[in-house]
């Protein structure tokens, strides 16, 4: 497999193609949608809401931080997770810029 050469791509892309990578797996979607209805940061309880093993769980949760769109911070002897709010409206800023785009050009393509 070649590599990706997101170089070539615009900033907006690679932003849109970021961002989808969160909501590429249902687990990361049922994390995300568990942070949303609880309202408040998730400290280790997420194994019998979310129904994986924990090291799945964790896996899935450093990349949702990876991308942004949660933040951690330590509390005793666990992490406390909860939704970025700034990232996750800048994310909903490029997506929906992007998922709009049907808006702007309408055509008589096809």
């Amino acid at each position: 497999m070649g590599i990706t050469k997101t170089e070539i791509f615009t900033d907006q892309q690679n932003q849109v193609a970021t961002f989808a990578k969160a909501f590429g797996h249902p687990a990361r979607v049922a994390i995300l949608q568990h942070l949303f209805k609880i309202k408040a940061c998730i400290c280790g309880d997420l194994v019998d809401e979310i129904g994986l093993a924990q090291p799945t769980i964790s896996q899935h949760l450093k990349e949702l931080k990876n991308l942004g769109l949660i933040k951690g911070s330590i509390e005793g002897t666990s992490i406390c997770y909860c939704i970025h709010t700034e990232n996750w409206a800048a994310m909903k800023a490029v997506v929906s810029e992007f998922l709009n785009q049907d808006l702007e050009n309408k055509s008589n393509c096809c």
